[in-house]
């Protein structure tokens, strides 16, 4: 039966083993090699702006195919929507993501807010995270790299930090 299953379209796979087209087979057919699904994590920066802060948390989607999305509870400081990028495997339990996100400027006061019209645009920035899964597949230590670039896309910092999560799971 396997040799058959191997031979068939994915999507005939999924009808047979009892999934329904727009179901994911992910949860159940994650294997201990495999980055797509949801993770909570921490980061730490050891360089650039962004090493005083010591409570960097983050939440990563990897989709099949390829895209992630990646969020922090830094999101709303100024108001940063999440990141957006992609993810690639590079050797036996190991990744690479890219990823870029936008920063607003921020303000001093509620009146300079006000005043401005709202958070204008202020550059963005590119993480650039090698991933290394344990044995397992429920875990993951990494390390990243920050570039920042001005709203005209002149770099303006940066940065190294290392980082460690979790698969979220039931």
């Amino acid at each position: 039966m396997t040799r058959v299953l191997a031979k068939l379209p994915a999507l005939t796979v999924a009808l047979i083993v009892g999934a329904t087209p727009g179901t994911s087979l992910a949860q159940g057919a994650t294997s201990s090699d495999d980055l797509v699904g949801a993770w909570y994590g921490a980061m730490q920066f050891t360089s650039g702006a962004f090493a005083e802060t010591k409570d960097l948390e983050l939440m990563y989607a990897f989709a099949a195919g390829g895209t992630m999305t990646e969020s922090s509870n830094y999101d709303a400081m100024p108001p940063v929507p999440p990141a957006y990028g992609v993810w690639r495997k590079v050797g036996v339990r190991k990744y690479e993501a890219k990823y870029r996100f936008f920063q607003a400027k921020a303000v001093s006061s509620v009146d300079e807010l006000a005043s401005s019209g709202g958070w204008a645009p202020n550059g963005y920035g590119v993480l650039t995270q090698t991933i290394t899964l344990t044995a397992d597949g429920n875990a993951f230590e990494s390390r990243a790299t920050l570039e920042m670039f001005d709203k005209d896309g002149k770099t303006v910092g940066g940065g190294e930090a290392t980082a460690k999560g979790k698969r979220i799971g039931f």
